[in-house]
């Protein structure tokens, strides 16, 4: 498999006003992987660290987090389902005022000595939700404590010792693994204090619901967009020269991020504020193309606007995109027509889902490597409307109709027909994927190894085996070295990968060809027989030697998005780290 590298393809314009269409950048770096190499001079500064001021950091962090605990204590007390009073008490401006000191110290030892800080947050009467994005670190609580906003959390977090009392300090919507009906009424809340004109703090949502590497934006999930009222996008970085910051799937560790990030003198963070996102009828009504548009909206590099003076606050529209915006503020301000506003983040947006990062970090003898072209073969079939649930039944069907076709390769129209949908443009990005030479055709038994993988991503001997039959002769089933590597460059979604010695190492008998019986046998002698055979020197695998933990959202913001808003998806378990 390849990626053809035929530049950006224009996004489908969605809804009414969307005539101006985004240019999705093609899949590049995986966003679940994040590879941390020290350089001699960096590894001596950590040790120094280590044996200096990490501990110090370590005993303050430590020591503000048990001065908070009393404060929180205290003015956490009560029904926290009752409304806040307003206005507030004095004592309890001067409770939430010593503790943003207090967390601002602890980030202040943990070498966070400046927090630059870009727009104005909205008020809660202008914008009850902020969506936070890249989502990339358990460091984005930075924003939440200078803010005290309330945050979406597993209900089991109240229970742990300390930071329980603190999180319920900041009235945050829970969320029941227990409770089936826990996602319908955690957007019900939401939904409760988004309209309670600014009475209840506002709510810090990470709509990604999953830690990337912030190459790009996934895709957000529409839970905090249901609601239909009116957010303010907040964008963070982490401008580091040495990025010890990020916490995702595929990577360092937690302990070892803390450790580092600690070991560095200074590290620094941005948080900006963006214009308040008032979202259309049409986007009320559809919180997905809601949730597209501010995303975009935090990615673009480049948005077209006009600006219309008004008394109290600036409204902005991207009219092309169908996209309408108040920019908090007073006064008037005016730019001509046509305009332009430069994006905070200047990335690619990406159809890369949480379930890529499953597929991506499931258990097998063979992981992915971090440039595989599976992960937009997963987003293809998505965006074609396969399920995977019906595609893996139907996987004996097409590896019939394949295996009919033996090695005859077979055009887009065909290709069509074989997977049961209408040529599109998603079709020919498919088609691209397995037409290297780019002569127009394709070998369909590449496509149902592909579809094996995506469907049960953690079964990889169920693939070979389906890979034998479909490849295997008729009399026996066995094949040879190239279609062995035809097989492995398809189930790994690489273009090149040499397998001589594997295959050597299989055919004791040098027999020329292997059955799966052989290369099941070996399997079993040998677990590990990918690492050792297929990529030994590749970098990019060494995270991988260790089972990832088992994957779910993690951060501050889970997956509340109700059930029939991701239609066939399976729920995430909880990150164990």
């Amino acid at each position: 498999m390849r990626l053809r590298g035929c530049g950006p393809r224009v996004a489908p314009a969605s809804g009414a006003g969307a005539g101006d269409a985004r240019l999705l950048a093609p899949p590049g770096r995986n966003p679940f992987v994040h590879e941390l190499r020290l350089s001699a001079l960096q590894k001596a500064q950590v040790a120094l660290m280590t044996l200096t001021l990490f501990p110090v950091r370590l005993l303050v962090a430590a020591a503000m987090m048990l001065l908070a605990w009393p404060l929180a204590l205290v003015a956490s007390l009560g029904s926290a389902e009752k409304e806040p009073e307003q206005p507030l008490a004095l004592w309890r401006k001067v409770v939430d005022f010593l503790l943003k000191a207090i967390m601002r110290t602890m980030w202040f030892a943990g070498g966070f000595h400046w927090v630059a800080v870009k727009g104005r947050q909205a008020l809660p009467t202008e914008a009850a939700i902020l969506t936070l994005a890249p989502h990339s670190s358990y460091f984005d609580a930075i924003p939440v404590t200078m803010t005290m906003s309330s945050i979406v959390m597993k209900a089991e977090s109240r229970d742990i010792p300390i930071w329980g009392t603190l999180i319920r300090y900041i009235r945050p919507v829970f969320v029941s693994r227990s409770d089936q009906d826990s996602r319908r009424k955690t957007v019900e809340e939401i939904k409760r204090r988004a309209q309670s004109n600014g009475k209840w703090p506002q709510i810090m949502i990470f709509p990604e619901g999953t830690c990337t590497n912030r190459t790009c934006l996934i895709t957000f999930k529409p839970g905090a967009f249901i609601p239909g009222a009116p957010v303010q996008p907040v964008v963070l970085r982490y401008p580091n020269k040495l990025d010890t910051i990020t916490w995702t799937w595929q990577g360092p560790g937690a302990l070892e991020i803390l450790w580092l990030t600690l070991c560095q003198f200074h590290n620094q963070v941005e948080i900006e504020f963006l214009p308040v996102y008032s979202p259309s009828e049409e986007e009320k009504r559809n919180p997905a193309l809601y949730a597209s548009n501010v995303r975009r909206v935090m990615a673009d590099s480049m948005v077209s606007t006009q600006w219309w003076p008004q008394s109290r606050s600036n409204r902005w529209s991207a009219a092309s995109a169908g996209i309408s915006v108040v920019m908090a503020g007073s006064g008037e301000a005016h730019v001509g027509a046509g305009a332009l506003w430069r994006g905070a983040l200047g990335v690619s947006v990406t159809d890369y889902t949480f379930e890529d990062c499953q597929l991506a970090l499931a258990e097998g003898q063979l992981r992915l490597p971090a440039d595989t072209c599976l992960l937009e073969f997963a987003r293809l079939v998505r965006g074609l409307g396969l399920k995977p649930e019906k595609l893996e039944k139907d996987l004996d069907k097409y590896s019939a109709s394949a295996r009919v076709k033996g090695g005859e390769k077979v055009g887009i129209s065909e290709f069509a027909a074989f997977l049961g949908v209408p040529a599109s443009d998603l079709l020919e990005d498919m088609f691209s994927l397995f037409d290297e030479s780019g002569h127009g055709k394709v070998d369909l038994r590449e496509c149902v190894v592909a579809l094996s993988v995506v469907c049960r991503p953690a079964r990889t001997l169920d693939t070979i085996q389906l890979a034998f039959q479909v490849y295997g002769a008729q009399e026996d089933g066995s094949v040879g070295e190239g279609d062995l590597s035809c097989i492995l460059k398809t189930a790994l979604g690489v273009a090149e990968l040499t397998v001589t010695d594997l295959f050597r190492a299989i055919d004791e008998e040098e027999k020329g060809k292997i059955t799966f019986a052989d290369f099941h046998r070996f399997a079993e002698l040998y677990p590990d027989f990918a690492e050792e055979y297929l990529y030994p020197e590749q970098t990019h695998f060494e995270s991988c030697a260790k089972t990832p933990p088992a994957p779910i959202p993690n951060g501050f913001c889970a997956d509340f998005s109700p059930e029939n808003s991701d239609a066939g998806r399976k729920p995430a378990r909880k990150k164990l780290d």
